[in-house]
C-alpha cells in the first residue's frame, strides 16, 4: 500500500505523526493509498523551512522568480496528462475535466509570468521643493493555503504561484481525500528550479488546519471550502493577527428567459450542473425558469440529463464520474429523497445507479427536480452533487429577487437574447461573478475570483490583482537629496507640500 508523505524543505517527509487515512479510488470504492496526517509538529517544521527559505527568496530578483514560473508553467504543460490521471484516480472526475482544471490553474502561472508590469510602483516628482515620493510592494513572509478536494490542482494554483512570484514562501494543506496532486506539483516546482523550502506540503485534518491558523510564523492564510469552515478560518486566523482570504460555499442560479435559445441554454445548464458530478463551487444547482420558458426548458433538460454518460473518469466518452466518497454519494441521494418528500417533482432520478464492472464505486446519476420552492432543503442547502433544481417564476424581476434573497452570492447566469434584460440583470443582481449566456462564469486569471455574501468571508478575492495585493504590502517612501552645502531648516509643525 502506497503511503503519501508530506513535502517539506524540498523533499518527501513522513514527520513525527503516525496517523494515516485511506485514499480511495471513487470509481471502484477500493482503498488505493494512505496519506500521513500531520499536526502541529509537521506544520512547525514546514514553517521553519519556509522561514529560512524566505530570508533569501525575498531578496531574489523579480527576473529570477519569473524564470522559475516560466519553467514551472512548461512542466505543467508537459505533465498535464500524468497529473490529470492522478487527479481522476483520487477525485473521480474525468481525465478531460482534470486537464481542464490544470489549464485554468496554469493560467494563473502565466499571469504571474508577467508580474513585472503588475508590481510596478508609482513615482511623484517634486511633490515639495526637492522632495519626491514613490511606492512599492514587498512580500509578507511565510503564507499558507488550505484547499478543498474538488479542485486539487486548480485551487492551489490560484494561490501559490501568486504568493511565490511576489517573494513569499508557501505551505499548502490540501484535502486529505485527494492529496497526491499537491506532492506532484511540489516535485515540478523543484524541477523548475525553485529553492528548497519555498513550497511545502503538509497533509492532515483539523489538527493541521488549527496549527496553521494559530502559528505565529505564518503571516497570511488562503482558504477555499464550505461557508461554515470559511467563517471558522477567518475568525481564528484574524484573531491571531493574520491576513485571510476565505472563500465559502455557493448556490448558483441560471435564469432562463422565454426569449432564450432553450436548446442552447439547456445544453449549457446540463453541463454546468452535472460536470464533475456537481462537485464545483461554481456548479449550476438551480435553474430559474421564467414564464413560458418553464415547461419547454424542463422537457429539454430531462432529455439532456438522460444523455449524460456516467462512468469511470479514465474511461473515454465518460461525461460524469463518481462522487468523491461513499458518504457524499449517500448525502446526495438522501437529498433527492428529501426533495420528493417535501413536494418537489423528481423528473429524473439518479439514485441507485450501478455502473457495470464498478458496482462498488461511488456513483449516482444526474437528478432533475421540478417545482422546487425556496423553502425546500434542496434549494436552501449546497448539495455539492449532480442535482439540478428548477424554480419557476413569472418575471425576470422575480428571478432577481429570488437570487438576491439567497444567502450565497458566488456565481449566476442569465440566458437571454435581450441586451436590456442582460444589463438590468447584471446591474441589479447581488452576486460577485455573472455570466450572460455563460453557465459557469469563472473569470480569467488577470481578473480576481470571489463572490458576495456568504460566498466570501471578509473582503479578499483570490488571484489576479486582488491576489497580488493580498500577498504583498505597500511602502511609500518620501525622499530628499539636498545639495551638500544647502541648509534645510527643520520644522516642528506638521509637514506640508509648500
Amino acid at each position: 500500500m502506497t503511503t503519501i508523505p508530506h513535502w517539506i524543505n524540498g523533499s518527501p517527509a513522513h514527520g513525527a505523526a503516525t496517523a494515516t487515512q485511506p485514499v480511495f479510488n471513487p470509481a471502484t470504492g477500493a482503498e488505493q493509498a494512505r496519506v500521513v496526517l500531520g499536526g502541529a509538529a509537521e506544520v512547525d517544521a514546514a514553517v521553519q523551512a519556509a522561514a529560512a527559505a524566505f530570508e533569501t527568496w525575498q531578496d531574489s530578483s523579480l527576473s529570477q522568480r519569473v524564470q522559475v514560473m516560466f519553467a514551472f508553467r512548461q512542466l505543467l504543460v508537459e505533465h498535464e496528462e500524468e497529473l490529470g490521471r492522478i487527479i481522476s484516480a483520487e477525485h473521480g472526475k474525468t481525465v478531460d475535466d482534470a486537464r481542464g482544471e490544470i489549464t485554468r490553474g496554469r493560467e494563473v502561472v502565466e499571469y504571474v509570468c508577467g508580474l513585472g508590469d503588475v508590481l510596478k510602483g508609482s513615482f511623484s516628482d517634486q511633490v515639495s521643493r526637492g522632495i519626491d515620493v514613490h511606492n512599492f510592494r514587498q512580500p509578507l513572509g511565510v503564507v499558507a493555503g488550505i484547499t478543498p478536494f474538488n479542485f486539487p490542482a486548480m485551487v492551489p494554483l490560484w494561490m501559490h504561484p501568486v504568493a511565490i512570484a511576489t517573494g513569499n514562501t508557501f505551505i499548502l494543506k490540501p484535502s486529505e481525500r485527494d492529496p497526491s496532486a499537491a506532492n506532484f506539483v511540489a516535485d515540478l516546482y523543484k524541477k523548475a528550479g525553485l529553492p528548497d523550502g519555498v513550497f511545502n506540503v503538509v497533509h492532515g485534518g483539523k489538527e493541521a488546519v488549527d496549527a496553521i491558523l494559530t502559528h505565529p510564523g505564518i503571516e497570511a492564510v488562503s482558504f477555499v471550502g464550505s461557508t461554515p469552515i470559511a467563517k471558522y478560518v477567518h475568525e481564528q486566523a484574524t484573531s491571531h493577527g493574520k491576513r485571510v482570504q476565505a472563500l465559502g460555499g455557493a448556490k448558483n442560479h441560471a435564469v432562463v428567459l422565454p426569449d432564450a435559445d432553450l436548446e442552447f441554454a439547456a445544453d449549457h445548464i446540463t453541463a454546468g450542473a452535472y460536470g464533475s458530478a456537481g462537485e464545483r463551487c461554481m456548479a449550476v444547482s438551480v435553474a430559474v425558469a421564467v414564464g413560458d420558458a418553464a415547461d419547454s426548458l424542463v422537457e429539454i433538460l430531462t432529455r439532456k440529463a438522460g444523455e449524460v454518460k456516467v462512468g469511470p473518469g479514465n474511461q473515454p466518452g465518460t461525461d460524469m464520474g463518481p462522487l468523491v466518497t461513499k458518504a457524499a454519494q449517500e448525502r446526495v441521494e438522501n437529498a433527492v429523497g428529501t426533495a420528493a418528500a417535501q413536494g418537489a417533482t423528481v423528473v429524473v432520478d439518479g439514485r441507485g445507479l450501478k455502473v457495470d464492472g464498478h458496482e462498488d464505486g461511488f456513483f449516482t446519476g444526474p437528478s432533475l427536480l421540478d417545482h422546487v420552492t425556496t423553502e425546500m432543503t434542496a434549494y436552501q442547502e449546497e448539495l455539492f452533487g449532480p442535482v439540478l433544481a428548477v424554480v419557476r417564476v413569472d418575471t425576470l424581476d422575480q428571478a432577481i429577487d429570488v437570487i438576491n434573497a439567497n444567502p450565497y452570492g458566488n456565481g449566476t447566469a442569465l440566458f437571454t437574447g435581450s441586451g436590456e434584460a442582460a444589463r438590468r440583470f447584471q446591474r441589479r443582481i447581488k452576486v460577485g461573478m455573472i455570466g450572460i449566456n455563460v453557465p459557469v462564469p469563472v473569470p480569467m486569471s488577470y481578473y480576481s475570483f470571489g463572490g458576495w455574501k456568504d460566498s466570501l468571508i471578509g473582503d479578499s478575492p483570490i488571484h489576479g490583482p486582488e491576489g497580488v495585493r493580498f500577498y504583498t504590502r505597500p511602502k511609500v517612501v518620501t525622499t530628499r537629496w539636498p545639495q551638500p552645502k544647502q541648509q534645510v531648516t527643520a520644522g516642528f509643525t506638521f509637514p506640508t507640500s509648500s
